[in-house]
Formats: structure tokens, C-alpha cells, sequence
């Protein structure tokens, strides 16, 4: 691993510390391109217009007219996070909004697959609907939207992800990185889209008089989900997202969010109170997120829609059990994809260029995770697959992949599918997550395709593991408040959580709960305490560490330390 500091523009950390940002503040915001003050204002007044984003006065035209015409309105979700979200976002708002009959469906990640399918179409065609409107899904889903409209659906479709070659024939499309749209924000979250289209579908409403600007719903209730859905889907935080995710977490932290999600935080042991981008990421996403994978995203979806307290705490309390259930279910095939993956190469050597594991136990809803664990641990693209789970496609392999820095993995995906013809039946997804369906004996051809392109892509260079920290904390800085400071902040993809690196003395080291390194060190003269989680190896007395800044509690006082993110050795 090789650690490096970001560097610090020095007349931007200046320009914001003279307009009143924390000293500390202003150098790590200047190291992430931060050049004034006014780009830190999180006001609701500051996000990008709803007019900028093509589609959504068209959007809101159709869905102002099928309020009035009494329609009945059917929701297509994801089935993860950002998609639950999205769905809970969709159904409060367009409620509040008036639309008398609003449901929502959410495809089987095993039985359905991703988006809107044919079938799907069918399913809301039966159920009586007469609109449809995809969440955080449907820019791909040509057939399944061609369907719709066949049988008589209105279809409006909401989403982020990039477009494929053709563009669904909806009535209106609704996605920032759909040809000819200038919004800004290329990086909004489904759930971003779906709040866009409710404020503009909103200001539709008041320029027919139905509203006027005293007694409009106050759409920003739904920002508490706005956040989450954001985090969770690890977009790149660029200003705009920055922006929904405080205004989200103000409300959080002031009470003012759904009795499910309140319930959410219970749960995982966190305070709404003092609630940060962490806790979004890391304990309630993943609670959410649990249910798409093992179980029915229709028990997320509702966890986040209910205004019963007693019944969010209910189901709360059961994707708290889903999500134990798939922490296990993980831990067991990251240990048997560890074993495969060093059964390969010799534990002297460098690992392959790219990894590709397959086992007949593995759970297809959790092939993503351990990708993304593999890729962590050996920092090489990595995919794992699992066998498919759905009726009469038991001789196909789903697989879910993760990439490093200057892999594009859907690029790479591409490629395999034109140098192997008829080896990927299906695929699709970003430039460090991708997914592909294909058939079990073509395992070995989809392998050695990735490890060909890998083998022409990587060099040493991208090989190596690079860790971009803020350099030396400032001793004055390791304080309790400090931590607090921080954590108040929004940070997170595209918009690195403070780390910082230094030499560090290690006074002592032992093994706690048989996978974490409890450390006591002396920073800059003074000794501190550290924690390196899920790491066994030990360490040499003067090191090089990358860390966060916590604070832990002992006896009702509260003390700084350093959570440790790596070491270069």
C-alpha cells in the first residue's frame, strides 16, 4: 500500500479560513475542491432548479393531469436501498400532493431480475393501474416499457443509471444522463430524480391553483429519505447531493423523520440526534438493503412508508434480523471465496490480474458484498457468482462485480462480450460496479476474457494500492469536540471522509475478538489509542498509519481514537 496526501490548494484553505471556516475544515475542504464559502451553503434555496432537469415538467404535466382525471398511479421500485427510497419518496409525495390512488410493486431480485420486464408490465396492468412510473430503474427497459404502453399504461420513468444504445419509448423520460439533459448533477440518486419530479409536478400544481405558496406540502419532510436513499447508493457526492444529504440530516437530527426510519436507528444501536453520513451508509442502508437481498424489498418499502410507530418498530426489528441473517450468510462465502481465490495463486506472489469466483452454495443476493470484500482485500477487480435461483434458469450463473480505480468495469464487460459472443447474456453497471448473467459452462471463457482485458488495462502502477489521506493531524486538533465537529459534516463518495497519515510510535499490540488489532501509540509525543478492525497482522514499532479520528467512551468520558484504515509498511 502505498500512502499519499491530498494536496491543498493554499490560497483556497485561506480564502475559506478568512470567511469564518474552521481552520481544519477549510484545509480539508480545499482539499477536495472546495475555492469558497458559497459552495458550503447547504441552503434548499442553493439546489439546482427542477427546470433543469429534462423531462420533469413534462412529468409533472402527466401526473398533474392523472391527479385530476382521478388515475390510479402504480410505483415500479428497485430492490435496493436507493430504490426503496425512491418508492417510499414517490408514494408520501404523490399523496401529499393529491393522487388519491397510489401502489407500488417491487420485482423478486431472483424471480424478476432487474427493472421493468414484461412481466412486471403485465403485473401492474392487472392490478388496475392506468400509470406507470419506474423508480431508480427502467432507462434499459425497452421491451418491458414497450409492453406497457401496448396494453394501454401511461409510462413515466424515473432513473439515473446510463442509458443503453435505445431509449425506452415512454411517454416522458426522466434521467440527468439521458442525451440533451443539462442538469448539473450527473451523479443524483434515483431517489434524488423522483424528489426532482415531485417538486416540479408541485410547482405544476400551484401554476393550475390548486396550491398556492402558503399552503403547498412541504416536500422537504421527504429529505430524511432523500439522504439516506443518496448515501446508500454511494454516489459521488458533488454539491447538489451534498446539499439533499445535510438537508436530510438537519431533519434527522431535529426528530422530524418517519416512525420506520426513527426505528432504523434504534435498532442499529445509533442516535438520530447526532446522526451523520455513517450512520446512513453503514447501518440503516445496509438494514434496507438486507431485505432486497434475502427476502422482499416490500418489507423495507414499507418500514419507510408507515406513520404507525408500533408497526415501523416491528419492521424495523425484522430487517434488523434479515440483515444478521445476511451478515452470516456473507461472512460464510467471503471465507469460501477467500479459500478458492488463494487456491489459485501462491501467497508469495501478486494475485491475478482479476478475480472471478463461482461456488454452487453461494447466495446470488449477496455475490455483490463479497465482490466488493474481495476487491478490498486484494484490490483487484473481483466477481463472484452464484447460481440462479429463478424457475427454469438453474443452468445460468448471476454474477455481481466490483472494480478499483482505472478498471471500468462495464467497459471491461463490453469488451469480453465482444471478444466471446453469446458468453454474457446479460449485463450492465458503472465503472466500479457491474453485474452479468451467464450460462454455467461458460464460466471458464467469461474468466479468462476478464483476465485477458485486465491483463491489457492494469499496470503497476493501478496494481498498487493507494490510500489519499489529509496528511498530519495537528495535535491541537485531537480532541473529542473535534471528532464531533467532523462527523457533522457530509462526507463521502467523491467527497473523502477526513483521513490522515503519520508516523506513529506503537507502544503495544494485541488481538481483540480474535480479528481486530488494538493498538496504544504515541502521536506526536502523547499517547492515543487505536483500533484497526478486521486486521491481524502485526505491526513494526515506527509505522507509517493512515487513521480516522473517533471518540470512544469509557465511564462517561470521552476520549479520541484512531480508527486505522491502513499502514505502509
Amino acid at each position: 500500500m502505498k500512502i499519499v496526501t491530498r494536496d491543498i490548494p493554499p490560497r483556497a484553505a485561506w480564502a475559506l479560513e478568512q470567511a469564518g471556516i474552521h481552520p481544519l475544515l477549510a484545509r480539508l475542504y480545499a482539499a477536495r475542491g472546495v475555492s469558497s464559502k458559497d459552495e458550503l451553503d447547504d441552503a434548499l434555496a442553493r439546489l439546482l432548479p427542477p427546470a433543469t432537469l429534462k423531462g420533469a415538467a413534462e412529468a409533472a404535466v402527466l401526473l398533474a393531469d392523472a391527479i385530476a382525471q382521478n388515475k390510479k398511479l402504480c410505483i415500479v421500485a428497485d430492490y435496493d436501498c436507493d430504490g426503496a427510497t425512491a418508492c417510499a419518496v414517490g408514494v408520501r409525495g404523490l399523496r401529499m400532493l393529491g393522487a388519491q390512488h397510489v401502489s407500488y410493486l417491487v420485482p423478486d431480485r431472483v424471480v424478476d431480475g432487474y427493472g421493468l420486464t414484461p412481466p412486471i408490465s403485465r403485473r401492474v396492468k392487472d392490478s388496475g393501474a392506468d400509470v406507470l412510473i419506474t423508480v431508480d430503474n427502467g432507462i434499459a427497459s425497452v421491451e418491458g416499457v414497450a409492453l406497457a404502453r401496448e396494453l394501454g399504461l401511461q409510462v413515466l420513468v424515473t432513473d439515473h443509471h446510463l442509458p443503453g444504445p435505445a431509449l425506452p419509448e415512454a411517454e416522458v423520460i426522466v434521467n440527468p444522463n439521458q442525451p440533451g439533459c443539462t442538469f448539473e448533477s450527473k451523479s443524483i440518486a434515483g431517489v434524488g430524480v423522483m424528489f426532482y419530479v415531485l417538486l416540479a409536478l408541485r410547482a405544476e400544481l400551484r401554476q393550475r391553483g390548486v396550491f398556492t405558496a402558503e399552503n403547498q406540502p412541504k416536500l422537504d419532510a421527504l429529505l430524511p429519505l432523500v439522504a439516506l436513499g443518496t448515501v446508500a447508493d454511494v454516489v459521488k457526492l458533488d454539491p447538489n447531493n451534498r446539499r439533499l444529504v445535510a438537508q436530510g440530516l438537519r431533519r434527522v437530527r431535529a426528530g422530524n423523520l418517519p416512525p420506520g426510519l426513527a426505528a432504523l436507528f434504534e435498532v442499529a444501536g445509533r442516535k438520530a440526534a447526532v446522526a451523520t453520513t455513517f450512520d446512513f451508509g453503514f447501518a440503516l442502508g445496509p438494514r434496507i438493503n438486507a431485505a432486497g437481498r434475502l427476502a422482499d424489498m416490500t418489507l423495507g418499502i414499507e418500514c419507510l412508508l408507515t406513520d404507525d410507530p408500533a408497526r415501523g418498530a416491528e419492521l424495523a426489528k425484522t430487517l434488523d434480523g434479515i440483515n444478521r441473517e445476511r451478515r452470516e450468510i456473507e461472512g460464510d462465502m467471503r471465507e469460501q471465496a477467500m479459500n478458492i481465490v488463494e487456491s489459485l495463486y501462491d501467497p508469495d506472489e501478486e494475485p491475478p490480474p482479476a478475480i472471478c469466483v463461482f461456488d454452487p452454495d453461494f447466495h446470488e443476493g449477496v455475490v455483490g458484498i463479497v465482490a466488493s470484500r474481495l476487491k478490498d482485500k486484494l484490490h483487484r477487480p473481483s466477481f463472484v457468482f452464484a447460481a440462479s435461483q429463478a424457475p427454469g434458469k438453474e443452468h445460468e450463473l448471476k454474477g455481481s462485480g466490483r472494480s478499483i480505480p482505472g478498471f471500468h468495469l462495464r467497459d471491461a464487460l463490453d469488451l469480453v462480450a465482444k471478444r466471446y459472443p453469446g458468453v454474457l447474456l446479460r449485463f450492465g453497471g458503472h465503472a466500479m460496479a457491474a453485474g452479468c448473467t451467464i450460462a454455467e459452462e461458460h464460466l471458464d471463457s467469461f474468466e479468462q476474457g476478464l483476465a485477458e482485458v485486465a491483463q491489457e488495462w492494469l499496470d503497476a502502477a493501478t496494481l498498487t494500492r493507494r490510500l489519499e489521506t489529509d496528511g498530519v493531524l495537528p495535535v491541537e486538533y485531537r480532541r473529542a469536540d473535534m471528532v464531533d465537529t467532523l462527523q457533522r459534516e457530509v462526507w463521502g463518495q467523491g467527497f473523502a471522509p477526513p483521513t490522515f497519515s503519520e508516523e506513529v510510535e506503537v507502544i503495544s499490540q494485541r488481538l481483540v475478538g480474535e480479528k481486530h488489532l488494538a493498538l496504544k501509540l504515541k502521536h506526536q509525543g502523547q499517547p492515543v489509542d487505536g483500533i484497526w478492525f478486521s486486521h491481524t497482522e502485526p505491526l513494526p514499532s515506527r509505522v507509517l498509519l493512515a487513521f480516522r479520528l473517533d471518540a470512544d467512551e469509557w465511564q462517561g468520558v470521552r476520549r479520541v481514537r484512531f480508527l486505522v484504515e491502513g499502514a505502509e509498511v
